[in-house]
């Protein structure tokens, strides 16, 4: 396993010289300085585009209303039944 971890180290430093040896080998230097063109712009203001649109013409309104809300008793396996235990307790909730 050492000779494994130790080709591997191998391997990483020559990929590290070879991205060395290609990054620096090319040498690159600056001839003669450059500028910028001499440009004249003249423009007038532009137009933004008008558009006609027929949207839907929308109502929105509200209203209260009552809505009747089931009463609904789950029982899990291994639980008594929530009517029994509150019978018991006295405190059986109001029923609408």
């Amino acid at each position: 396993m050492v000779r494994s971890q130790k080709k591997s180290w191998m391997s990483f430093v020559l990929l590290l010289a070879l991205l060395t040896v290609f990054a620096t080998g090319c040498r690159v230097r600056q001839t003669e300085e450059g500028e910028l063109p001499d440009v004249d712009v003249s423009a007038e203001g532009g137009k933004v585009p008008e558009y006609d649109v027929d949207a839907a013409d929308v109502d929105v309104t509200t209203e209260k209303r009552e809505v009747t809300v089931p009463d609904i008793d789950v029982t899990m396996p291994g639980e008594e039944k929530a009517d029994d235990k509150n019978e018991e307790d006295g405190n059986r909730p109001p029923q609408p």
